[in-house]
């Protein structure tokens, strides 16, 4: 850094020579350093936080202001909700966090094989429509890698002016 290190002069620099050669002969537990010498040493650097670096510690997911089994119930629902329907209308936080759920289903449905089948009747409430789900997703999503739902945003709600969206199977 620029102004952190001390400027050698050339009686600085005959100065720290001197004390080098004094080190060498004389034990060092005889030695204290003159004040001379210590500003030779180096100046600790100085460090400055930008502004712009912020951490984000504890942003790993939307908790939805609820309670884990409560959160994992709603997002349970929805999913279930949005693979029967094909699309539904709830907010943008929410949709936005289904949104990874929904594409692991049909991820689970696309692969087809019992254990994928058994993880996702773990998730999703209906049983019938896991079943259909597994039928009509590899036909379906044959051709695509990802990228199974999509959000359109809405007019907020009336009410508490919430931004509202559509999730929606592709």
């Amino acid at each position: 850094q620029k102004g952190d290190s001390v400027r050698v002069t050339p009686d600085r620099r005959e100065m720290f020579l001197r004390a080098t050669l004094l080190l060498a002969v004389v034990p060092a537990t005889a030695l204290v350093a003159p004040p001379a010498l210590r500003q030779l040493a180096p100046a600790t650097p100085r460090v400055t936080l930008s502004p712009i670096s912020m951490i984000s510690h504890g942003k790993r997911f939307r908790k939805l202001s609820k309670p884990a089994d409560q959160r994992k119930a709603l997002l349970r629902s929805l999913t279930t909700e949005t693979i029967r329907h094909g699309r539904i209308t709830t907010t943008q936080a929410r949709a936005k966090e289904v949104r990874k759920y929904v594409d692991k289903m049909i991820q689970l449905a696309k692969r087809g094989d019992l254990h994928a089948r058994r993880q996702a009747m773990a998730w999703m409430y209906d049983k019938q429509l896991v079943h259909a789900m597994f039928e009509a997703a590899g036909d379906r999503y044959a051709d695509r890698d990802g990228g199974y739902t999509r959000i359109l945003r809405t007019m907020p709600r009336t009410g508490d002016n919430a931004p509202m969206a559509i999730i929606e199977l592709v």
